[in-house]
């Protein structure tokens, strides 16, 4: 039978950026947003009776979330488990604890044996009995790196030595699993890696560079009919055969995201006549994540009405403003905030859900040296105009002269 799986990642529950504090609940506004977009997919899963739904990890923005966060992180997972959905939980590097003998985020699935959920917090292969049939879910969780690699192995490395280390044997788990596969069944590999080569959304901010990564080749092993990705923000196919693909974040974390269409990836698998031959086909479904938008207006130092200019600016836009969290940028001469009237400019954006204004100042050069400043004169120009300020005696003063050319003199050979 055709098999249907959701594949969506990178929750992170928790961001609570450009929201405001709900006085009645205590809870963050943006809560809601990132609820709202994970019920789209649970609404989805349901109404089209998908087999199997694959989250690739980093439920939670903390690895210390709230009962609060936690409770309705459950509450959609049971409606897709008790609705005959089979569930598939990553473990992502959000999801870790801070400490080894404390439990991850998604744990208590796993602790309570909740029906039709499953856990991977290490790296195995798992035979997940669907509507559909059976399907194999190889894992790959972000690593805790004492379990992969032992002291001895780690001792008297640098940083990046022990980097190449653990992509060495994250590479060969992946061929481990490949080479353990019945290639009767479809086979998913559920990773939360970084791939090399792919485009980055926020979490470039705090991990480029640390983050170990795997080359696109060993990560899309032909043995696997479809490699689900998790932990870039960005939505994207790396590899098309088989395909390799990160779904990207559901909801926009910052500004650096958008741009960024936000959604999830619908994959099916058709059985061919052959045995182990299987026809592959996946699509991107975007949901209603809350729109970002940025607002650049550049001021000049002869405008005697920049609020107005800037009003201005606003207008075409007011089409995008509603219910959007707006960044307007200013960027304006030193001298020019103080005109400008911020309750005329949030009344203009007043239907946007958020407003944050921010302020470019553009430094002018100082009048240091009489009718000259500093940048229109040459270093000997400016040395004279500076010495006439001392009233130094015309000898002393162009002996200082005459040292100061013979150091631009050495200089300029």
């Amino acid at each position: 039978m055709r098999l249907k799986i959701l594949h969506f990642a990178d929750l992170h529950l928790g961001v609570e950026s450009y929201g405001r504090l709900d006085p009645a609940t205590g809870l963050s506004s943006r809560l809601g947003d990132f609820l709202r977009v994970f019920d789209e997919v649970v609404d989805y899963a349901l109404e089209n009776k998908v087999d199997l739904v694959i989250f690739c990890g980093d439920a939670y923005k903390s690895r210390e979330p709230t009962p609060t966060q936690q409770r309705e992180f459950a509450r959609r997972i049971n409606r897709l488990a008790s609705n005959g959905i089979a569930v598939f939980l990553l473990v992502g590097n959000h999801d870790l604890p801070t400490a080894i003998g404390k439990a991850t985020t998604t744990e208590i699935f796993d602790t309570l044996a909740i029906k039709n959920v499953y856990v991977s917090s290490r790296p195995d292969i798992y035979r997940i009995k669907t509507n559909s049939g059976l399907v194999q879910v190889a894992s790959l969780p972000w690593p805790r790196r004492g379990l992969l690699l032992s002291k001895e192995e780690t001792k008297n490395l640098d940083f990046n030595q022990i980097k190449q280390k653990l992509e060495a044997a994250l590479t060969r788990i992946i061929s481990v699993h490949a080479g353990r596969l019945d290639p009767a069944l479809p086979a998913i590999l559920a990773a939360h890696v970084w791939v090399t080569g792919a485009k980055t959304g926020s979490e470039r901010m705090i991990t480029i560079g640390q983050d170990h990564a795997l080359l696109p080749g060993n990560v899309a092993n032909p043995a696997f009919d479809y490699i689900a990705l998790g932990h870039i923000h960005k939505h994207q196919v790396v590899s098309s055969n088989p395909p390799a693909v990160y779904a990207g974040s559901l909801e926009r974390l910052d500004f650096s995201e958008e741009a960024d269409e936000k959604g999830f990836y619908m994959v099916e698998i058709e059985p061919d006549k052959e045995v182990g031959q299987r026809r592959v086909s996946f699509a991107f479904y975007p949901v209603s994540a809350r729109r970002f938008l940025t607002i650049n207006v550049g001021l000049e130092a002869g405008d005697t009405d920049p609020t107005a200019t800037v009003l201005r600016a606003i207008a075409p836009q007011a089409g995008k403003v509603k219910d959007a969290i707006v960044r307007l940028q200013l960027s304006l001469p030193e001298r020019m905030p103080a005109l400008i009237r911020d309750s005329d400019l949030r009344d203009a954006l007043k239907e946007a859900y958020y407003v944050t204004i921010a302020r470019e100042i553009q430094q002018e050069a100082r009048l240091r040296l009489g009718n000259w400043t500093a940048e229109e004169l040459t270093p000997l120009d400016a040395l004279k105009t500076y010495l006439a300020t001392k009233k130094l005696s015309p000898d002393r003063a162009k002996a200082l002269l005459e040292y100061a050319q013979g150091l631009i003199d050495d200089q300029a050979r």
